[in-house]
């Protein structure tokens, strides 16, 4: 167990303005509510990139590429030369260096690590994203940078890493760190946030469904998690603000082959670079190997 730090970090507030708008738009109409709630659901948060990732930032090779199922670029991080590669998946407003202790560990076992910007995330271009991408986007980079032995998320990177597997990336193992997990839960906070009426999730839903075919609950890591045999390394944060712990608990009593890491005090992000986590995804990744 890690020990608890003095705080844990908490979710940003939502600007009095988002909130005032959607207040004032819930009285006009359901719908336009439900359009600008669908905006501010794709619309991720550019942030710059921090000191303390500047060292994988420098030294990894960048290159923007193409993934053609959703016409859209993505910046793509490689780290090491060796031949045997992991991939990591960032999660909702991250980037592709946010992993970058984890990453450092890696190299430091012979492991090279390839990594992106999603879609409208760090350095790739756009306004928009939504998981579909992302998963989009690992198929295309296990076509040109793969095949991987082990596949780590965080976040929505660690939903999008379960779908994917769930729909044919091939992994040895997975592991995954402060994971969402059903999309109507998700869907249903970011409401409660906005401070709307639950009946506008369920709009919200509806209008994400139509809009890509596709049953959102579909979508959930647990509900993958359940299809996969390889080994799954669930890590998640009992002080995990952005995302209860009882989302990782679920996805871990979904797996078939999976193990539960609980944590104490390191919230949503801290627990990248916690030495304790760290050391158990390195174990991980050498059992049987």
């Amino acid at each position: 167990m890690s020990k608890k730090p003095i705080n844990s970090a908490k979710p940003l507030a939502i600007p009095k303005i988002i909130l005032w708008i959607s207040a004032f738009l819930s009285h006009i109409s359901t719908r336009a509510v439900t359009v600008f709630a669908a905006k501010l659901f794709t619309t991720p948060i550019k942030h710059k990139v921090p000191k303390r990732e500047l060292g994988m930032d420098n030294s990894a090779k960048q290159q923007l590429i193409l993934i053609p199922n959703i016409n859209k670029s993505i910046m793509v991080y490689e780290y090491g030369n060796s031949s045997k590669k992991m991939l990591l998946v960032h999660g909702w407003s991250g980037r592709g260096t946010q992993l970058f202790k984890i990453a450092d560990a890696l190299l430091q076992e012979g492991y090279a690590t390839i990594s992106f910007d999603a879609p409208a995330h760090g350095k790739s271009p756009g306004k928009s994203s939504i998981m579909l991408e992302f998963i989009a986007s690992i198929f295309e980079l296990e076509k040109q940078f793969g095949p991987f032995e082990i596949a780590i998320g965080h976040s929505l990177g660690g939903m999008a890493v379960l779908n994917a597997a769930k729909s044919g990336l091939q992994v040895q193992k997975i592991a995954v760190i402060g994971s969402g997990d059903s999309v109507q839960d998700i869907l249903d906070n970011f409401i409660r946030r906005l401070k709307l009426k639950p009946i506008i999730s369920l709009k919200l839903r509806d209008y994400f469904e139509k809009k890509y075919n596709e049953a959102m609950d579909n979508f959930s890591a647990y509900k993958a998690a359940r299809t996969l045999d390889v080994p799954i390394l669930v890590i998640h944060d009992k002080n995990d603000l952005e995302v209860p712990v009882q989302a990782g608990i679920n996805i871990h009593q979904h797996c078939k082959n999976g193990e539960l890491m609980l944590t104490e005090g390191l919230g949503h992000r801290k627990i990248l670079g916690d030495s304790q986590v760290i050391k158990k995804i390195i174990e991980f990744i050498k059992i049987n190997n």
